[in-house]
């Protein structure tokens, strides 16, 4: 049994590239946790898929505020 309780999860260490169960690495060599092993072992593929969607995602942010940014006129889009 470990500090949560006895419900262990998996972990990925970044330096081994391996799953592990439980917290056996240093903070800074791990990721997760993760449900299963599978997850843990699909660690890179988890992270690369959300940091496509978080690019698109500032990606949509960022052409959102270039299209509202104030052209210095003093006028509104809105103005007759």
């Amino acid at each position: 049994m470990n500090d949560d309780g006895g419900n262990e999860q998996w972990y990925f260490n970044t330096v081994t590239g391996k799953p592990e169960l439980g917290k056996l690495s240093p903070v800074n060599q791990r990721s997760g946790p993760y449900k299963s092993r599978k997850d843990a072992e699909n660690a890179w593929k988890i992270a690369k898929k959300r940091n496509e969607v978080w690019d698109e995602q500032n990606r949509k942010w960022n052409a959102w505020d270039r299209a509202g940014e104030d052209d210095g006129s003093g006028e509104g889009s809105d103005s007759e």
